[in-house]
């Protein structure tokens, strides 16, 4: 907060490399009431920033959920659905020191009303939104984005069991069982709630739905592998967050997630919840991040699949 209204908020990357002081406030600073805020804090800390927030949203206002997850539950519960719009962000970036932000590349982002009608608001929100992706999409299926969204981050999430990149685990055929798995398990909770995946750019959660053949799987995992290799980010978040931050993830608020409303939906996800059960362990010290902690997931998706 201090470095951006100060010597301004620095972006790097290949796509551009710019500073702009920008006006920060911490929650206790800020006065007043916004027609749009946009909530970009980390899963886990979307009801603390709530009670922060609430006291500041216009009564025509509106929330947007420019996190990963499906936040947009937690705040429709707090702020209503009408006060809430859904979004799905696919671009990656790094947080690398105060004000510093490493912008991996360019990817989508797409934003919808959660009942999947056109309003002036969000005609008008995506219209800003070109300024920072030209190709930014509004969509009536927002669900459709977030829930694949969730499939693609438990693949993600297993990448950080180990300090290999996501290219190398994606990569390798050997290690194909864990991804089918996580995706096949994700969808199924997704199509079980009524949800019709949306694909985007590198990921096809179709070819992981109840019944979609192997080979299907099989591709579109070797095209997820070689959009990692093309990227100059290697590692996901996630694995920032165990490795480099050394706090804890958002793999409750997100895997979790999954298999809680897998329960709920009568859909047992057991590979997603064996890959909860290690980021916990690493979280707490009980693991390492490597192969043999990888390797567990592996071998118990592996005898499931024989």
């Amino acid at each position: 907060m201090a470095a951006c209204r100060t010597d301004g908020l620095r972006i790097e990357g290949a796509v551009d490399n710019f500073t702009q002081r920008i006006p920060a406030a911490t929650p206790a600073e800020i006065e007043g009431s916004y027609t749009c805020i946009v909530l970009a804090v980390k899963a886990q800390h979307t009801a603390a920033a709530l009670d922060s927030l609430l006291p500041h949203l216009a009564v025509d206002g509106y929330i947007l959920s420019a996190q990963n997850g499906l936040n947009e539950i937690v705040i429709a519960e707090r702020a209503g659905a009408g006060r809430t719009v859904g979004c799905y962000l696919g671009f990656g970036a790094d947080w690398v020191g105060p004000g510093q932000i490493r912008y991996g590349g360019r990817g989508e982002v797409v934003i919808g009303e959660l009942d999947g009608t056109s309003r002036p608001r969000t005609v008008e929100l995506h219209r800003l939104l070109t300024l920072f992706e030209p190709n930014a999409i509004l969509t009536d299926n927002i669900w459709g984005y977030l829930w694949s969204k969730l499939g693609l981050a438990a693949m993600l999430f297993a990448t950080a069991l180990n300090n290999e990149g996501m290219d190398v685990n994606i990569g390798d055929p050997q290690r194909f069982p864990v991804f089918d798995a996580l995706g096949r398990e994700a969808m199924a909770v997704a199509s079980a709630r009524g949800v019709t995946p949306v694909g985007f750019t590198n990921f096809d959660p179709l070819a992981f739905m109840p019944g979609s053949p192997e080979a299907a799987a099989r591709a579109a995992v070797a095209t997820l592998s070689k959009r990692w290799q093309n990227n100059a980010k290697k590692h996901s978040g996630f694995w920032r967050d165990l490795a480099v931050r050394k706090r804890r993830t958002e793999v409750d608020f997100l895997v979790g997630a999954v298999a809680d409303l897998g329960r709920e939906s009568g859909v047992d996800t057991p590979a997603i919840r064996t890959l909860v059960g290690l980021i916990h362990d690493i979280e707490e010290g009980r693991r390492q991040q490597s192969g043999d902690t990888f390797r567990i997931l592996l071998d118990e998706c592996n005898a499931r699949a024989a």
